[in-house]
Formats: C-alpha cells, structure tokens, sequence
C-alpha cells in the first residue's frame, strides 16, 4: 500500500472523479476525508470505502467557503494529527457553463467556472499548505482538462479556468516545494462513464451524433483511440500523492492519452 497511515482530504468527493480518487486513496492505505457541498453523495462513497475495509469520514463543506474549508481541516489535523495530501475535484454543472457562442454569453456566465474552479483551488491548496508546513511534507492536487491547452468550442470560461489552475499549481510548487510541499495536477480528456460526459454530449453533440458516435470521436484525438478512464485518473492520483513520485511537483500529468502532445 502506497498511501499507508497517510492522511487525505478531498474536494468534491460526491462527484465522479472526486470519489474515484477517494476510494483509491483509501485502497492505498490512506485515511480519508471526504467533502462536498451535499453531504448524500459523499455518504454514498464513504459506505462504499468502509464497506471494502477502507477508513473514510464524511463532512459538508462548501470548498469556496474559507471559514468552512479552515474549520474541517482543523477538525481533520486534531482526529489525524495532520493533512498529508489535499486533493481538489470541485466542479461546474455543465449546463450552467457551456453550449452558448462567446458572441452571445453574458459576463456572469462566462465568469462562472473561473470564479468557482481557480478560486475553490486556491481557498484550498492555500488552507491545506498552512497545516502542511509545520511538518515540512504534503502534496496539494487537483485535476483539470483538456480544454486548458486546447481551443475548443462552445465552452465559456470552462478552458480558462483550467489553465488558471494549472498556472495555479506551477506558482503554488515554486512557493511551497521549498518547504517540502510538492503540487501536482491531472489532465484527463473525455472520461466516458461521467456525468459530465453525459452533460457534454447533451449539450454539444445529441443533435448531430449519437452516444456512441460522440464517444468514438473524442477517442479518435487520442493515441490509442481510447479516452481516460476514471480508473486511470485515480491510479495516478494515488501514486502522485505518494512518496514514489517525490521528483514531481509544479507540474500536471498529462493522462490525454496523447490528445494533447507535450
């Protein structure tokens, strides 16, 4: 086990990519705090984890509200001892963000995603490196997406806000890694068996192609004609959260499966 007596928390971990990331911390020996603005499905991910022999808590936190945020991991470091590893997976509904031409989007909804996602990032990465220093050791993580690097269309202010926190985790490395603190991003592309996937093909493509077709074209961007899976995104989150990847920080995986060349 990788993650042995570890501890983790994670952002948003009533959502796909959160609780997949959740449940393979904890299958790595991790003890993990689940959070999300609704308590319900993060319940749900936290029988799962127990129910399979893992050590998981539950907790409502709105991870764009400081006090809330503060308030948990200070209840985390006196039941743990401490934070190891901080993992943001808050996300947008789709519907709320994407679908409209930037001729014709209003500022508060283009506004929207770069608000939420680099702002909830920062609130938390900030707030967990704060507990992370004394102990001179922690990783902060989030996951982003293709569109931070890549022109796309129909997506607002999704794109930007990806590539601000991918900026976000190369500033937070260059201040942090000093003090034992690496910072490190995912980059997953078109994860089929998500709801936002699901959101995605709803609103750019059910007019034009069907489930299956629209599947088959993001994978024909890719190498091995496959998209990500949620299996790849929370294998490599666990192994980056490790001591095995302590050469890598300020930096963001590219799991694109070669959508993206770097």
């Amino acid at each position: 086990m990788i993650l042995l007596d570890k501890v983790a928390v994670v952002y948003g971990a009533g959502g796909d990519i959160g609780g997949a990331v959740a449940r393979a911390f904890a299958a790595e020996g991790a003890t993990v705090f689940l959070t999300g603005r609704a308590k319900k499905p993060v319940d749900a991910v936290v029988k799962e984890i127990v129910g399979a022999g893992g050590a998981a808590e539950a907790a409502e936190v709105d991870a764009l509200d400081e006090n809330a945020v503060d308030a948990h991991l200070q209840s985390v470091v006196d039941e743990a001892g401490r934070v190891d590893i901080s993992f943001n997976a808050v996300g947008v509904r789709c519907t709320d963000i994407l679908g409209i031409p930037f001729t014709d989007i209003d500022v508060a909804r283009f506004s929207l995603p770069i608000a939420t996602y680099a702002t909830s990032y920062f609130v938390t990465a900030r707030l967990a490196a704060r507990q992370m220093i004394p102990n001179k050791s922690g990783v902060i993580m989030t996951v982003t997406a293709f569109p931070a690097r890549a022109g796309t269309a129909l997506n607002g202010g999704y794109g930007p806000a990806q590539a601000a926190k991918e900026q976000l985790t190369r500033d937070l490395s260059y201040e942090l890694a000093p003090q034992g603190i690496r910072v490190v991003g995912l980059r997953p592309h078109g994860i089929a068996e998500t709801r936002t996937m699901e959101e995605l093909y709803e609103i750019k493509a059910k007019e034009a192609m069907t489930r299956e077709q629209f599947n088959g074209f993001l994978a024909g961007m890719t190498h091995p004609r496959r998209t990500s899976s949620l299996d790849d995104v929370a294998s490599m989150a666990a192994y980056v959260a490790s001591d095995r990847a302590s050469g890598m920080t300020g930096t963001t995986v590219n799991l694109t499966m070669g959508g993206l060349d770097d």
